[in-house]
């Protein structure tokens, strides 16, 4: 029986009801259905009319108003060549094509690892089409914690792996986030990476991975209090677009992120049925 005072509960139905919500937006990651390097030289791709290239510092797409490319932000057509520029990083959603209004496929230019990308997102996906939420443990009042956050004294850059083998990451710890749960009778250190207004991230396995949750998931804080304290709710721990899509470049946890534990709480694999 889940013995959680009835506002937290309600303040984590919420957050799962906004969740699912967001991952239901119209050309999020649920769309995605392919994720292609360019080339030098102008070639078709899959999926996309119009023929791609790259030069290392812009992007290129060649296409004629008949191929049915329009830009997203204007709406206007692509007829001839048009450039675009990135720094790594970096997404554009910048032309679109496809369905009865011509908006089905948003086509997202992406420079990851120094190279030109780009990413279709088709709101006819089968990930997004049949998607009805995802699936979560129950409610854990006890992996509710306090935690303390030591910052370091500047941020450190840790190389890391990402979801793509050919795109390598960078995960910026500005600390540690230093905790305990229940059973266990020591400390756990979590590196962090900052949020907008000072909240925190921290990316991490435990030993659920693999069973009935994905090989990582994140969860979030809000900005740690003047002393240092802040709440650790690993109910709100979810997965990254990698969980429901081969075409995500996300962060793997840094080598130490690892929890000799079962976090039974928080989203489960989505690919998982039961």
């Amino acid at each position: 029986m889940n013995t959680a005072p009835a506002a937290q509960l309600e303040r984590w139905q919420r957050f799962r009801a906004n969740r699912n919500k967001a991952l239901a937006a119209p050309h999020g990651w649920l769309t995605l259905t392919s994720f292609q390097w360019l080339e030098t030289r102008p070639a078709g791709v899959e999926l996309v009319p119009g023929l791609w290239s790259t030069d290392g510092t812009t992007a290129a797409l060649t296409a004629s108003a008949e191929d049915g490319l329009t830009f997203v932000e204007t709406g206007q057509p692509v007829d001839g060549t048009v450039t675009a520029a990135l720094q790594d990083e970096e997404s554009l959603m910048w032309v679109q094509f496809g369905g009865a209004d011509g908006r089905q496929v948003v086509v997202e230019l992406a420079m990851r690892a120094g190279k030109y990308a780009i990413r279709t997102r088709d709101a006819g996906s089968p990930v997004f089409t049949g998607f009805d939420g995802v699936p979560a443990f129950e409610h854990r009042p006890d992996l509710v914690v306090e935690a303390s956050f030591r910052p370091y004294p500047e941020p450190v850059d840790v190389p890391i792996s990402t979801a793509n083998p050919l795109v390598d990451g960078v995960h910026r710890s500005v600390g540690e986030l230093v905790f305990r749960l229940p059973g266990k009778d020591h400390e756990f250190h979590l590196q962090a990476e900052e949020e907008k207004l000072g909240a925190l991230t921290v990316t991490f396995h435990d030993e659920t991975n693999g069973d009935s949750t994905d090989d990582w998931r994140k969860v979030s804080t809000a900005r740690p209090r003047p002393d240092g304290s802040v709440v650790l709710d690993f109910n709100r721990a979810i997965n990254y677009p990698s969980a429901f899509t081969p075409y995500g470049t996300c962060p793997m946890p840094v080598k130490n992120n690892s929890l000799d534990y079962r976090i039974e709480a928080g989203e489960k694999d989505p690919m998982l049925t039961d």
